[in-house]
């Protein structure tokens, strides 16, 4: 256990480590200052504006910007929808994958272009590797490229002032490509293949079982129907298992970038539990520190950006706070284990000690440390990458990856995504810190008016509306109960957490449900998409409007927003917002299954 915790301690060190010279770096690509050490790569910038028709030095408005986001997403929904339809009579599928279902193909284009990277499929027995390089691994970078060009977006909102500008979208997110997703992710996939994770075009190999193994399973007529006996029980058959199939790939590639940019879709189905995506434990140290390095150096940049690095540092604290908080509840559910071991006669205390605490649903690679610890970062993250099984946690330690999901994934949050969002929530607190003193609200110099705090409304209650509705018309609907394999509470945890975890834009599932339906295909398709863009409008509003202002001296009077009580009311406001949408919604879910725990 003292071993867990210094791995957790190291993680955190090393994480706040990086954050200042990440965020150094990206606030200088941003400002257009390369450092040397990437200048060589401009003529490929250039290049790249020229074959698009792009004009790198006229800005935009925040509607033409939004525009442009918009449309670049919608090509992107078109293209890896097309590549899944069409993937049986293009090339790079060496086991003859056929075309994805029409429902299917829906969902997984509009889960990956939002960075949700939803996967109701099964990887390794659907995807070709064109597939999987060319649409999704694609997507993975153009994502998280979109959301960071937004969260850079809002910042010059606050930097600039009496302008109707915030920036040229495809400037911002050829830069984040360019300069930095694709150079980390190269590195990074280098040192997982160092470490194991496969990359190769191989054809998947079939090897010879050490034992052979047997079941029976159900012989079937010539139309494909389960025969039956005389009495009417189902005939079976014994089949006896001599091989196993041994999926291959380009791997590392996509696990890289599936990390650092926050999308979270695995090459296999068992995603980061798998050993070809996640061999080792420094393998596994690297993901969870490529999922939280962007979202923490941006801090450091927004800070950079509007000439005042403790305003990046207040935003930083605010959310390690939150994560450590989240961290702490979690690891205590799971090392504690089940309390109804003792109603079976069996010593809690003994049973934790033997077996670690609830070891259900983890790799023992891993242990229950680092399952937790993988678990929340994932989900206060919008990445949704899995090394353990979420639906096997406790009642209470299935609740944290959920309730951070539901507080709008700003605990570092996804690349861009966290950052806008907790500076949409630090607006709101200064509109209420202003409310409680009589005096009109102020933020980095910017009177926050009537119009801002309705944008910051919208991003706010947006997702909790389509959470809530989709979650209540699952479950009034046979369509959306007929898939639910768990009764009860957790069966309802797991619809909740499907349609969190969709507007969220994270990804991760309580996997006991059957969400490869028509039904859920479907609804969560539309609830990836309005839970993205939805939300960036609004942001982007909110940085038009912001651009346009005059910048107001701070005086006496004036709120600081880089104390340690500034600090505080941010973590404050996060989480009543939070409570006061979903607390009645736990309650019916992971609260209710810890009180029949007991």
């Amino acid at each position: 256990m003292i071993n867990g915790y210094v791995q957790i301690a190291l993680y955190l060190g090393v994480l706040l480590a990086f954050a200042k010279p990440m965020g150094w770096y990206m606030a200088r690509v941003y400002e257009g200052k390369l450092p040397a050490l990437v200048r060589w790569m401009v003529p490929i910038e250039n290049l790249f504006y020229r074959l698009c028709g792009v004009d790198s030095k006229q800005e935009m408005r925040w509607t033409q910007y939004a525009l442009a986001m918009i449309l670049f997403s919608l090509l992107g929904v078109l293209a890896v929808y097309g590549l899944q339809r069409l993937q049986d009579l293009l090339p790079l599928n060496p086991q003859g994958f056929g075309a994805v279902t029409p429902d299917s193909s829906f969902n997984t284009a509009l889960s990956f272009v939002t960075n949700t990277n939803w996967q109701g499929y099964v990887g390794e027995t659907t995807m070709s590797y064109l597939t999987q390089m060319l649409g999704l691994a694609v997507q993975n970078f153009f994502s998280a490229a979109t959301g960071m060009a937004v969260a850079i977006a809002l910042i010059r909102g606050f930097a600039r002032h009496t302008l109707e500008t915030i920036g040229n979208f495809w400037v911002d997110v050829t830069r984040s490509i360019i300069y930095i997703l694709l150079p980390i992710s190269t590195v990074l996939a280098l040192l997982l293949v160092s470490q194991g994770v496969v990359q190769n075009f191989s054809a998947y190999q079939n090897v010879p079982l050490v034992e052979s193994a047997s079941y029976d399973q159900p012989k079937l007529d010539a139309s494909g129907n389960p025969l039956k006996d005389a009495s009417g029980n189902a005939v079976t058959e014994k089949v006896v298992v001599k091989e196993q199939s041994i999926a291959l790939g380009p791997v590392a590639s996509q696990e890289a970038i599936k990390q650092l940019g926050t999308n979270g879709g695995g090459f296999f189905n068992a995603n980061s539990a798998h050993p070809y995506e996640n061999p080792t434990p420094l393998a596994n140290f690297l993901a969870m520190l490529a999922i939280f390095i962007i979202p923490a150096g941006l801090c450091y940049t927004f800070g950079a950006m509007v000439g005042d690095t403790r305003q990046g540092w207040a935003i930083l604290a605010s959310m390690t706070i939150l994560f450590v908080g989240f961290l702490a509840v979690a690891e205590y559910a799971e090392l504690n284990g089940n309390p109804a071991f003792t109603a079976l006669g069996v010593d809690q205390t003994a049973s934790a000690m033997q077996s670690g605490g609830n070891m259900e649903g983890k790799e023992t690679r891993f242990g229950i440390v680092n399952s937790a610890l993988f678990a929340t970062i994932t989900t206060a993250a919008s990445c949704g990458a899995v090394n353990a099984m979420h639906d096997s946690f406790t009642p209470l330690g299935g609740l944290v990856p959920l309730a951070q999901i539901q507080l709008g994934e700003v605990i570092f949050g996804g690349v861009g995504s966290g950052l806008y969002g907790m500076l949409v929530y630090a607006v709101l607190a200064v509109f209420l810190a202003g409310l409680m003193i009589g005096r009109t609200p102020e933020y980095l110099g910017k009177k926050i008016e009537a119009f801002d705090i309705k944008m910051a409304s919208l991003v706010i209650l947006i997702p909790p509306l389509i959470i809530l509705g989709g979650t209540a018309l699952a479950v009034m609907l046979e369509a959306g109960k007929s898939s639910v394999f768990n009764p009860g509470a957790h069966g309802f945890s797991e619809v909740l957490y499907a349609f969190s975890s969709a507007v969220g834009n994270n990804g991760s599932e309580f996997a006991g449900i059957g969400a490869n339906t028509p039904f859920y295909n479907t609804a969560l398709g539309f609830a990836v998409w309005f839970g993205r863009f939805w939300l960036m409008v609004p942001v982007l509003a909110l940085a038009g409007s912001l651009a346009a202002k005059k910048r107001i001296p701070a005086s006496v009077g004036s709120m600081a927003t880089h104390t340690q009580m500034f600090v505080w009311l941010l973590i404050g406001t996060v989480l009543l917002v939070g409570a006061l949408n979903f607390v009645p919604a736990l309650a019916l879910g992971p609260v209710v299954e810890h009180l029949n725990m007991k």
